[in-house]
């Protein structure tokens, strides 16, 4: 199991397999717009099809612990990633808009079982390995999110319609995700002795949950509402506003590719406040502007800015006291993932009560609240 050449090859397939999660969410951000047009779904049903994305992502995150232990990481990121892609490839071809729904609780579950079992195999390599790989990891998501949003963009230049465009990005995914299987670990070695995995979070853990939550919570709703307004309150043509989210994976990509040795140089409370008032500013700016070519500057200065802040903050919950260092990121992340989920469904209610530019002003109100919870945070010095 310790093999230099078993581990090389499964972390490997462990980073494409994050691309590969990157790619089905960038793709899915540009196609929100296409999905509504499709089936003529207005803001409040929008997020309502968005929110069953999310039921389908909480079911898995009570479920995915035993299903991971019954059939392992490896065939679990296989089975889940087919679920996303076929829920995909669907999505834009349904008979009836009702059946969006479903769909996007299945397009929620896979992604979200696949994520876990890729997290597992990415633990499971740094404790085998000896060396932290799980910054790079989540590097490559964001190389994903660029990949695919830039895809889409190239697709609707060429005049490839929506549907055809998920339909060939699904396929092709499921194809590689599949081959890129049979390189993970086969099994995970069991510990020796019982562990916890979580821990109920209470003082200072609740706070890093809380403020996990805050910066997952601005990165969903770039993630899923950056391109809608681009074009619908901007006015930019699909193949511009597709852009929007590349700009922002791509900026958030290179900026966590250099997180590791940053914060060998700069104290973590001083990268987590700068980051955080850094990505508030340039969304007020593009907000005031009101302009798809700011928006695009904006949206990248906007990934600089969040792109090291939840990394630092799982760091921070395995110092915790008295916490195993398994039990904390249990705990942290769980709440953290919550934010992720249900701000897009959020932004989306605020958006049919005032506006789509109001809305994605919530991303302001996170990250200047991240910057106030900073001080309960145990962050070391560069």
């Amino acid at each position: 199991m310790t093999d230099p050449t078993r581990l090389r090859r499964a972390r490997w397939a462990t980073r494409a397999q994050f691309l590969h999660l990157g790619v089905i969410a960038g793709l899915f951000g540009v196609h929100v717009p296409s999905v509504a047009s499709t089936y003529a779904l207005e803001t409040r049903a929008l997020a309502a099809a968005l929110f069953s994305s999310t039921i389908g992502s909480l079911i898995m995150l009570l479920l995915a612990g035993r299903i991971i232990a019954a059939v392992g990481a490896r065939t679990t990121a296989m089975l889940s990633g087919w679920a996303f892609c076929l829920a995909l490839l669907l999505l834009l071809r349904l008979p009836a808009w009702w059946l969006v729904f479903p769909v996007m609780t299945l397009l929620g579950a896979g992604e979200s079982l696949y994520d876990i079992a890729i997290n597992a195999e990415g633990t499971m390599l740094e404790l085998l390995g000896g060396e932290a790989v799980m910054s790079g990891f989540h590097a490559m998501f964001s190389v994903g999110a660029m990949v695919g949003a830039g895809t889409g963009s190239l697709l609707f230049r060429l005049g490839v319609a929506p549907a055809m465009q998920l339909l060939l990005v699904a396929a092709l995914v499921a194809a590689s995700l599949s081959v890129a299987s049979r390189a993970m670990l086969p099994t995970h070695p069991s510990p020796e002795h019982a562990e916890a995995h979580f821990a109920w979070p209470r003082g200072a853990l609740l706070v890093i949950g809380l403020l996990i939550l805050l910066g997952m919570m601005a990165e969903g709703v770039m993630y899923h509402w950056s391109v809608l307004y681009v074009q619908q309150e901007l006015g930019a043509p699909p193949q511009r506003a597709a852009l929007a989210y590349v700009t922002f994976a791509g900026a958030t990509a290179l900026m966590r590719f250099a997180g590791d040795a940053l914060r060998a140089r700069v104290a973590e409370r001083h990268i987590l406040v700068a980051g955080a008032l850094l990505a508030s500013g340039a969304m007020a700016a593009v907000l005031l502007v009101a302009r798809p070519g700011v928006a695009l500057i904006g949206f990248a200065v906007v990934g600089v800015g969040l792109a090291t802040i939840v990394p630092i903050l799982y760091n921070a919950a395995t110092r915790i006291p008295g916490v195993s260092r398994a039990a904390a990121l249990a705990s942290a992340s769980s709440i953290g993932y919550v934010g992720f989920l249900l701000g897009p469904p959020l932004v989306g209610g605020i958006a049919h009560a005032t506006s789509l530019t109001w809305a994605m002003g919530t991303l302001i109100a996170a990250s200047l609240l991240l910057v106030l919870g900073t001080r309960r945070v145990p962050l070391t010095g560069g």
